[in-house]
């Protein structure tokens, strides 16, 4: 994707005027982009991390894993993606993108249905700790 667009401002005419490095361009841009995405992808992983700690019971804790860890993982593959030199790096993690996006819902479903089918019950109505409320 870097190679196309660098090409693609290589091509373009020069419409800001003469000594524009649309390469220094791209690459400030594409650096900043790369930390934008890094740093969600880390805000959205420690979120998951914060509420597998916090959460009252399996399925919620499990919920917030599954969907922030799945969104932190593809931000921070978009990161690595926009640093990517060739085309065959940016194929590679389009795959490993594209196969975590169908994996993990799917692998949270099945923990859950099995953990469900297990005798697991969630817990309803208002949060409350263990044994209270017995």
């Amino acid at each position: 994707m870097s190679v196309l667009l660098m090409m693609a401002a290589e091509a373009a005419p020069k419409v800001a005027g003469p000594g524009v490095d649309w390469s220094a361009v791209w690459d400030a841009v594409r650096a900043v982009l790369t930390v934008a995405s890094l740093g969600a992808g880390l805000f959205f992983v420690l979120a998951g991390t914060i509420g597998v700690i916090r959460l009252p019971d399996f399925y919620t804790r499990l919920h917030a894993a599954g969907m922030t860890d799945t969104l932190g993982a593809e931000l921070i593959l978009l990161g690595l993606i926009f640093q990517a030199d060739g085309w065959q790096m940016i194929a590679k993690l389009l795959l490993v993108a594209f196969f975590l996006f169908i994996t993990s819902p799917t692998a949270t479903h099945a923990v859950a249905h099995a953990a469900y089918r297990a005798g697991e019950k969630p817990v309803l109505g208002r949060w409350r700790i263990d044994g209270e409320g017995e």
